[in-house]
């Protein structure tokens, strides 16, 4: 939980999803969007229509995924 906040309450409608690849093969990307201040939404790029992980930014960093490497705000 991100200071008391249900991830999973905050609305992602509208949220701008970009493509995260890493190593060296391209098949192993996700889609990431920033979905408030220090929350995340993570997709599977292989299934678009599968509902979003969220994860705080310190759990990102924990599994090794830096969201400015991607362009987007931390």
């Amino acid at each position: 939980m991100l200071n008391g906040t249900d991830l999973y309450a905050l609305d992602i409608d509208g949220a701008s999803f970009v493509k995260a690849c890493g190593g060296p093969f391209t098949e192993g990307c996700v889609t990431l969007a920033r979905i408030g201040d220090d929350a995340w939404a993570l997709g599977d790029s292989k299934r678009p229509d599968s509902r979003p992980l969220r994860f705080t930014t310190e759990e990102l960093d924990a599994a090794g995924i830096d969201p400015a490497r991607f362009g987007l705000n931390v």
